[in-house]
């Protein structure tokens, strides 16, 4: 770089260039290209290890005042609404034609704190175009702090882990994508946001102030240089945002090799950073953008024959199939015709993985390959091939969906063009041949977990021998709809004969289960707890929508819930069972759902006191309880106790699924708390089939009595047709052994929880939860066994003949990035172990985490536990089972 030159400089420049960087200039800016190990290696450590980038030449705009927002929404293509405090979100720039002046990210820090980065070569083109749209706005501040504002990216799979060993006060950002927070590092408070440039399920990017960013860089070095971490150039960031797909302006924003603007629905970015919502009213470029966007949906037609006029090409991911690299502007051909160019091209290198599923593991062993992306006609298929044309030579190339997925961390994994899905073995064996296999197979897997292994996982049960015997008698294969109708006098009528047995069943299990759940009604019919979520769900916006059945039904408007990241059910989210029956925010396009907070000190347990806050500001329809991993009671009676005088007020739902065994004076009385429904499956802490269950407190007479009549009737015909009579009836036999034996079974398992937890703390593990409680009131326990370290750890004990889950824990990004171990004690309870019997087994499972074979010990330890308890087993009954058994 000519040293005369005025290029723009960071606060980190003296660093870069006294550390052997080569410097070039990048949008006005002189910035490191690239550092001694070169951008291959920078790139691969990025995506096993993690990397520092300077991006302190990005341009940070600073947007106050009472019309910041109509301002932003303006401008934008994003619903400003939508984060909320301490939340991010992608957006352009955009002009009236619907191409983009710049891609940007808007950070909201506070309420009404609003940062805007945008690229470093635009920031002078967005201010202007700024300075010229605020002149309609009266109260309008827009601050350039790029200057005084400094930014550097810590991006990579141990970024999160280093950063929290050097923070000194405030934390990280939530686990979540676009999430924020304040902390202190280096005696400095500055921002933190969970968001990149580099596809990395794992990075962040700092706002420090620019006389404290170059100590801060320098300590974050020093801290993660003995693991492997680097300062990474403008190379590697390029090579990695391409890996990820993300586009660059002048490359895939702006204006293509012909010089043609690019329309922003081109993007594939674009459905999620435009919205049409009506909070946004008639912003820049709306009536060109919404062309863009309906003939966007038109490119979904599978007979689509040629491309949309408003939006002929896309943005799209190319994989080079032959030898050689594409470059930007080379033309691509598909049977002579030329039907786009590409837009970004090079080779990466990318890293090889081992193993299967969640315990895959990244190797030391990496490959090269070329990628690209590409504005190509936007009615192509995925999957279709095509010819690029390059500089020398012609080479085969393939039209990907992309060239890497982030959704499991802590990686980024490179999926190659030629990788192909293990398929289906097609044995040839012969039929007789299959069932043998099939049968030895079979009694080898029950063998091992009835008599072998001990099972831990909080969510399984081992049915007794008679509810099992019962399960696959005669009702296995039998159908009983049945429908209540107010003609035959409110009475049941069944849709079938030979079917007075199951109405009998179903009699018997309802007073069972009644004098258990202690509710005056009980529908038994779903098949599982997701199910009985979803029979609820739906009954509700049926019942809320019994005014005006003409018109689109409306959805449940808001639900107040656990989160799946801090344990909340799956079959409660947007993403589960609630999906289709929760509305969207009108503000904000997101489904309307709010978690719950947690206690700073305990994210296991409901904060109350923030909660009453929240539904201060608030008014769910719906409130629901119950986790699936659950270490105490929730906090009803408080919330029912609060919302008494709201009227309308709330459904109280609780999903007990896990804790339902529990219910009683030893854990928890949901309906003398204030439930108005329960949900669950009876078969973790209840030991019955697999089926599900729901409870109601209603009085006849009342509006909510109406709608348990309308849960009946969305159980059939809305949710089932054949209700699984065999377990049906192994269901009564089950619950009818649960009311033998609650008062025995119910205490004891909370005793062995609590002494299983103290004990695995004894023996040096990390026990998450309240250790004033011993960690647990419930008959679950967690056990961090360190970040991602999870899926590994519960392989090693399976290989002991110790079955847990791994267990996603309230600061783990995803599933796969799990800490965590959950254990459950009820089955191994049930099976005779006391706390002194779990006292032993967490010594040995101490032994196994450190690497010491146990599996020949845990087996002799499960030979003194195989006789079935909290059942019926006398002797009267063996002639019964003998008849039985001689009937199949």
């Amino acid at each position: 770089m000519d040293p005369n030159s005025q290029a723009k400089k960071t606060p980190l420049n003296g660093w870069h260039r006294a550390n052997g960087a080569r410097m070039i200039d990048f949008g006005g800016w002189e910035m490191p290209l690239q550092y001694s190990p070169g951008i291959i290696q920078e790139h691969l450590r990025v995506r096993k290890c993690g990397g520092l980038f300077d991006v302190s030449h990005m341009g940070r705009l600073r947007i106050r005042g009472k019309d910041q927002w109509s301002f932003l929404q303006h401008v934008l293509t994003n619903n400003c609404y939508a984060p909320d405090p301490w939340q991010a979100q992608y957006t352009l720039v955009q002009n009236e034609r619907g191409g983009a002046v710049d891609d940007a990210y808007l950070y909201r820090f506070e309420v009404e704190d609003l940062l805007l980065v945008v690229n470093a070569s635009n920031r002078e083109k967005v201010w202007d175009h700024f300075q010229k749209e605020s002149r309609i706005f009266s109260d309008l501040s827009l601050m350039d702090e790029t200057e005084q504002l400094s930014m550097i990216a810590f991006q990579g799979p141990l970024s999160k882990q280093i950063l929290e060993s050097l923070l000194e006060g405030g934390r990280l950002p939530e686990p979540y994508h676009n999430s924020l927070s304040q902390a202190t590092l280096a005696g400095t408070e500055l921002y933190i946001s969970r968001t990149g440039y580099t596809g990395e399920p794992l990075g962040f990017e700092l706002f420090p102030p620019a006389q404290k960013v170059e100590e801060i860089w320098k300590i974050i070095l020093e801290a993660g240089q003995p693991s492997g971490i680097l300062p990474i150039g403008l190379g590697a960031r390029d090579t990695l945002r391409l890996e990820a797909g993300m586009p660059l302006y002048g490359h895939e924003l702006g204006s293509d090799a012909d010089g043609n603007e690019i329309p922003i629905f081109a993007l594939s970015l674009a459905p999620a950073a435009v919205s049409f919502n009506s909070a946004k009213g008639d912003f820049i470029g709306r009536q060109a953008l919404l062309k863009q966007f309906q003939a966007y949906q038109q490119t979904f037609q599978s007979n689509l024959v040629r491309p949309p006029e408003d939006l002929p090409y896309r943005i799209k991911p190319i994989a080079i199939l032959d030898k050689g690299v594409a470059r930007p502007g080379d033309p691509i051909f598909k049977d002579g015709k030329r039907i786009g160019a590409i837009t970004s091209g090079t080779t990466i290198p990318y890293w090889l993985f081992e193993g299967e599923g969640s315990t895959m593991q990244i190797t030391d062993n990496h490959l090269l390959r070329p990628v690209a992306l590409a504005l190509i006609d936007s009615s192509l298929p995925f999957e279709t091939e095509v010819i690029v044309e390059g500089r020398k030579k012609s080479f085969k190339a393939r039209m990907v969906r992309w060239h890497g997925r982030s959704e499991a961390p802590p990686f980024f994994r490179s999926i190659p063009a030629d990788y192909e899905k293990p398929g289906p073995t097609h044995p040839a064996e012969q039929a007789l041949e299959k069932v043998t296999l099939l049968l030895h197979k079979s009694l080898e897997n029950h063998t091992w977990r009835q008599h072998q292994c001990i099972n831990l996982i909080p969510s399984e049960q081992t049915p007794s021998p008679l509810v099992r015997l019962l399960s696959v008698s005669d009702p296995v294969g039998r159908y009983a709809e049945h429908k209540e109708l107010i003609a035959a006098f409110d009475q049941e009528v069944f849709y079938y004969q030979g079917t007075d047995f199951i109405a009998w069943v179903e009699s018997r299990l309802k007073e069972e289960l009644k004098a258990f759940l202690g509710c005056p009604l009980v529908e038994v019919r779903p098949v599982s707890g997701q199910m009985a979520n979803m029979t609820v769900f739906s009954a509700l916006v049926d019942w809320q929508n019994r005014d005006n059945r003409k018109r689109e039904p409306r959805r449940i408007r808001l639900v107040l819930n656990n989160h799946i990241g801090r344990g909340g059910h799956l079959s409660a989210q947007p993403m589960g069972a609630l999906r289709d029956f929760v509305a969207k925010d009108p503000l904000t396009d997101r489904f309307a759902v709010v978690p719950f907070p947690i206690e700073p000190e305990n994210p296991f347990r409901i904060d109350v006191s923030e909660t009453l806050r929240l539904l201060d500001q608030i008014d769910p329809e719906l409130i629901i309880f119950g986790k699936s991993m659950m270490l105490h009671p929730e906090p009803v009676s408080q919330i029912r106790t609060y919302l008494e005088q709201r009227n309308p007020r709330p459904l109280i739902m609780y999903d007990m699924a896990h804790v339902i065994g529990l219910t009683g004076p030893h854990f928890q009385r949901p309906f003398e708390d204030g439930a108005d429904v329960i949900t669950g499956s009876t078969h973790k802490t209840f030991f019955g089939t697999q089926r599900g269950v729901v409870g109601g407190n209603f009085s006849e007479n009342t509006p909510l009595y109406d709608f348990w009549e309308t849960v009946e009737k969305r159980a059939f015909p809305g949710m089932v047709s054949n209700h699984h009579l065999g377990t049906l009836l192994g269901l009564l036999l089950a619950t009818i052994e649960m009311n033998a034996f609650k008062d025995d079974y119910q205490p004891q398992v909370i005793r062995n929880a609590k002494a299983f937890a103290r004990a695995l703390y004894h023996n040096g593990l990390m026990v998450e939860g309240d250790p004033r409680v011993d960690f647990t009131e419930t008959h679950q326990v967690i056990v961090n066994v360190g970040y991602a370290r999870g899926p590994t750890m519960a392989r090693i004990l399976e290989n002991n003949n110790i079955i847990v889950n791994y267990q996603a824990i309230p600061s783990d990004e995803s599933f796969t990035a799990s800490s965590a171990l959950r254990l459950g004690v009820s089955e191994m309870t049930r099976f005779g172990m006391k706390e002194k019997d779990f006292e032993s087994l967490a010594s040995l499972m101490a032994e196994a985490l450190k690497g010491k074979p146990v599996g020949d010990e845990v087996l002799t330890f499960r030979g003194n536990f195989l006789k079935l308890g909290y059942c019926f087993d006398e002797e009267a009954l063996v002639p019964f089972k003998k008849k039985l058994l001689a009937g199949f």
